[in-house]
């Protein structure tokens, strides 16, 4: 018997705790459901069929993946606004459709200063010989990796031959991840034309299903569960002036001071800075941004 009223006592406690909670501290909406995989999909002008078993179950992991990875979700929501608006006129500018933007967004989550464990670094995540084979300057004070605008053109340069090369987006984005050299391998031995029907490395298998996502998600992140105020978009940064540099500023943090920010201030304005003090040869300059 004592048991008995034992039990029923907690049955009430409990029930009381959960009422007071819900009352207090409102249970959230149940999270939606990713988003159905579409038959096809245009990027970049390219159809891409996702209609067989195999392309719809690697497509539906990737929603998934946006879906439910809350917090670099909600990350790479906040800070497209800021690096889209930096990237899509330079692809514009180069004759590339805004769409491989996204290629950027996977390759680095939109963090300028992204380095992989392989070493690649910047939003386009280009390796040390890469980069410099397309210009990009890397010394102890200079990595030009970390610089939006010159490493945005070296990608495009790197895309429009991708493409040239291999005559669709899916595969051309496939040797921008593996490289185009490991790729060929694959394609010749598996007497293939396109990467998407070729068995490859983990990463690379998934990083175009990925890229699709990423559009879906982008264009319509409420499908997503995605609710990001245009207020809570990490804003813009605010540019005071742009100063030519063509000599050697032998101290950076003094450099900051004078033209009236801090030291921290100039690098997340130039993370391609990476020294304090910054060596200009004779013929050479540099820009650099001061923020406001």
């Amino acid at each position: 018997m004592k048991k008995i009223v034992f039990l029923i006592a907690v049955f009430f406690c409990v029930t009381f705790c959960v009422t007071a909670q819900a009352q207090y501290f409102p249970f959230p909406p149940t999270h939606p459901s990713s988003p159905r995989v579409p038959e096809y999909m245009v990027f970049a002008g390219d159809t891409v069929y996702l209609n067989t078993p195999d392309r719809m179950e690697r497509m539906d992991r990737e929603l998934i993946s946006f879906t439910y990875g809350h917090t670099l979700s909600t990350l790479i929501l906040k800070r497209s606004k800021r690096i889209f608006s930096i990237v899509e006129p330079i692809l514009k500018a180069n004759g590339l459709h805004d769409d491989l933007k996204y290629l950027m967004a996977v390759e680095s989550n939109l963090d300028p200063k992204a380095v992989s464990v392989a070493k690649a670094a910047g939003l386009w995540q280009f390796m040390e010989a890469t980069a410099r084979g397309y210009g990009l300057e890397i010394t102890a004070e200079v990595d030009e990796r970390y610089n939006i605008d010159k490493e945005t053109v070296a990608a495009c340069r790197m895309l429009k031959s991708a493409y040239r090369k291999y005559g669709d987006w899916m595969t051309a984005a496939a040797s921008y991840n593996f490289g185009g050299g490991n790729l060929d391998k694959r394609l010749q031995s598996q007497h293939q034309t396109n990467a998407m029907n070729v068995l490859l490395p983990e990463e690379t298998s998934r990083y175009m299903f990925r890229i699709l996502a990423a559009k879906m998600f982008f264009e319509d992140p409420h499908a997503f569960g995605y609710d990001i105020k245009e207020g809570q978009m990490y804003p813009l940064l605010e540019v005071r002036h742009v100063i030519t540099v063509n000599s050697t500023v032998e101290d950076l943090i003094a450099f900051a001071e004078k033209h009236g920010t801090t030291y921290y201030r100039l690098k997340e304005a130039n993370p391609w800075l990476r020294d304090t003090r910054l060596t200009v040869k004779p013929g050479k300059s540099y820009e650099i941004i001061i923020p406001d």
